[in-house]
């Protein structure tokens, strides 16, 4: 109270004790439920100065301004009422030295109706806009017509179907074949699945021309029955053998592959020829056994039919097809000669569903769909594709154009994602702009792979004491040119000397010295 008395300087200060005046006399509403403990502690420390505030509890600032102080139980609850100054309020005295609060005034205003929308309305109003804004878009850009999004259409086998408008039940194709088809053709033809030991050693292949047509169509016989779990340059190998090798049956015979000389022939001597092949001992007693048949029952021919073919010991519905169609055969296409790579890759294609298990089921399935006119050529094409590219183990699914354009569902896709940053950069092309081209600027795009053949062959083109026709600008310009560079060339030389002789009378200078 000493520090709060010792501050006033010539005047009269209002303190802030003044808020408490009266505080156990009047009480909010919402405050009246607490305990009168603090109603007595409020008013034991409450301070009144009759000089700034009346007893009704209104309190003169110094600005002037009449206060209302409306209190509660506690000091939290002290409402100010601000009034505005009377014009028979006195101004402050001068001289006095106060302290100011800031006060803020709190103004309520009723609220009129305005044009904005309600908080209901917002929603509508906003749906409103959106739609304007949309209709103005798509007026202002009819021209443009959105290209429509491509469905991807789903892979399907082989299926069957029932033709509504006669009822009979069809096997359906699959979805993809024919692209397939076309892009294997592709690459057996100039792709990485061309030259394949198929193209110049397959059995159809291995017959003698010079010989008969029936020496042909044994020779296509046997080779066929060797080819069974071997290579075909193995096969290849064995038949070379017996076309030069095989004694002939008696004096004066030819030698060589005919159905006499391998009656004559002795087992342990065949087995001995053909003993590279995979089970040859097995193939060797088919092959004595067939020539007699042959010779009893065909007159010394192959059979005409497939069901003739396949009675003989060791010949099954492949090989009995294959003959058939062979153009060192019969000629006849009746079936498909499925092997183990047609039934394979058949089948990693997902063109049976569910998968056949043996090539004879595979066989018939795709006889029921395939065209008759790819019947024969199905097992050139798929046969040189699994030898090279879709081979039995480590297949080569980045040089393969099915893996890469996705139509194979059982590409390894580690190895198509290689393949195709592989065909990136080989289908970069290196631009070369010519120095000296036309009057539009020629540019020559080069790709890689010709860059590197011509590197690889070291043939190079060099002009010599070629006369090339030159415009008469040109020819000025090129003169000027030189001209100048002559010029520039002598100042050299000048500068060049100039700086030599001063160099030597520097030393000379420093000799006499």
């Amino acid at each position: 109270m000493k520090r709060a008395s010792s501050r006033v300087v010539g005047a009269k200060e209002t303190t802030t004790s003044k808020f408490f005046d009266n505080a156990v006399a009047t009480a909010l509403p919402r405050r009246s439920t607490r305990s009168s403990a603090r109603q007595q502690l409020a008013a034991r420390f409450s301070y009144r100065d009759d000089s700034s505030s009346d007893s009704k509890g209104a309190v003169v600032d110094n600005d002037g301004v009449n206060d209302e102080v409306t209190f509660g139980s506690d000091i939290e609850d002290a409402v100010v009422i601000k009034k505005s100054r009377s014009s028979a309020s006195p101004p402050p005295q001068p001289g006095t030295t106060t302290r100011k609060r800031k006060r803020t005034a709190t103004t309520t205003m009723k609220s009129e109706p305005s044009a904005e929308p309600s908080r209901r309305n917002r929603g509508a109003v906003k749906s409103e806009l959106e739609t304007e804004i949309i209709t103005q878009l798509t007026t202002e850009e009819t021209d443009v017509v959105p290209s429509p999004i491509k469905s991807r259409a789903r892979k399907q086998p082989a299926r069957k179907a029932v033709e509504p408008a006669t009822g009979e039940t069809k096997i359906q194709p699959p979805s993809d074949w024919e692209e397939i088809y076309a892009l294997v053709k592709e690459m057996r033809i100039s792709g990485p699945a061309a030259n394949a030991a198929v193209d110049t050693m397959g059995c159809e292949r291995l017959a003698m021309p010079e010989a008969s047509a029936k020496d042909r169509r044994f020779h296509t016989l046997v080779a066929l029955m060797l080819s069974s779990q071997t290579k075909d340059t193995v096969n290849a190998e064995a038949m070379y053998r017996l076309k030069t090798e095989l004694p002939p049956h008696k004096e004066g015979a030819p030698p060589g592959l005919n159905l006499d000389n391998i009656l004559a022939v002795e087992p342990g001597l065949l087995n001995d020829l053909i003993g590279k092949v995979g089970f040859h001992n097995n193939k060797t007693k088919y092959i004595k056994q067939a020539a007699l048949i042959l010779r009893d029952q065909h007159g010394g021919d192959i059979p005409p039919t497939i069901e003739g073919l396949m009675a003989l010991p060791g010949v099954g519905p492949k090989m009995a097809h294959l003959c058939m169609s062979a153009d060192n055969g019969w000629g006849r296409v009746e079936g498909i000669g499925v092997d183990v790579h047609v039934h394979r890759i058949t089948n990693l294609w997902g063109w049976q569903s569910p998968p056949s298990k043996t090539p004879e089921e595979t066989r018939l399935a795709l006889q029921s769909w395939l065209p008759h006119d790819k019947w024969k050529e199905i097992n050139w094409l798929l046969v040189g594709f699994g030898q090279k590219v879709c081979l039995p183990v480590g297949r080569k699914c980045g040089d393969c154009t099915l893996g890469l354009r996705g139509l194979c569902k059982s590409a390894e896709r580690k190895k198509v994602t290689e393949g195709r940053r592989r065909v990136k950069v080989e289908q970069t092309t290196t631009t070369v702009k010519l120095e000296d081209g036309d009057e539009k600027g020629g540019v020559v795009n080069i790709k890689k792979e010709e860059m590197e053949e011509e590197e690889e062959s070291g043939e190079k083109t060099e002009v010599v004491n070629e006369d090339v026709p030159v415009k008469e600008e040109v020819k000025e310009e090129a003169t000027e040119e030189v001209e100048e560079e002559a010029k520039l060339e002598v100042k050299e030389e000048d500068l060049l000397s100039k700086s030599e002789e001063h160099i030597s009378n520097m030393f000379d200078d420093v000799h006499i010295f």
